[in-house]
């Protein structure tokens, strides 16, 4: 990874990811595979690897507040279903490529709560999906989308709750009704 953090530091590598969650006694396993940038393509590159696979948005409102979400790979996020849930100012939109390096020193197609490891800041908000974590194990990308990390939904919690991230949890099964 090339670049420096929003705070000058410089991101973790996915080795470096790995061995803080050995050090947390997360129980993980890490397979190597072509990097993917799609949905599409990690259903292809991947292989059969079990559990609940993902589909991630990194997200920015107007004012510059910013969200990690993470949900099955095979949901049609509502943006404006969304927005509402989160409290967001005007519409959602992807953030920059440069924000995702300053804020979680990944790039696109690397986007995975486990992430948030980099965000020193407090910057970056995560949204789960409650429909992944009742599949498990959780899959995500550790840093890097050549590697897909399983680990168990609540190790997921308790890695997010280590880094300062607790998540808010949303019922996306939910996604059209009214609340």
């Amino acid at each position: 990874m090339d670049g420096r953090l929003k705070d000058g530091t410089e991101p973790l590598t996915p080795e470096a990811l790995l061995a803080r969650l050995d050090a947390l006694g997360i129980p993980h396993r890490t397979l190597t595979h072509p990097p993917v940038f799609t949905v599409d393509q990690a259903r292809e590159k991947r292989g059969r690897i079990p559990g609940a696979h993902s589909k991630n948005l990194f997200l920015r409102d107007k004012r510059g507040s910013m969200w990690l979400v993470s949900c099955l790979e095979h949901r049609d996020v509502d943006l404006r279903w969304l927005r509402e849930r989160l409290g967001a100012r005007g519409s959602l939109s992807f953030g920059s490529s440069r924000r995702l390096m300053e804020y979680l020193g990944i790039t696109a197609g690397a986007v995975s709560p486990l992430a948030v490891v980099n965000d020193h800041t407090g910057a970056v908000a995560v949204i789960l999906d409650r429909g992944l974590l009742e599949r498990p194990p959780v899959n995500f990308h550790p840093l890097d989308n050549g590697m897909t990390t399983s680990l168990a939904p609540e190790d997921l919690l308790r890695f997010l709750e280590a880094v300062d991230h607790v998540p808010l949890i949303l019922d996306f099964d939910r996604e059209g009704e009214s609340a």
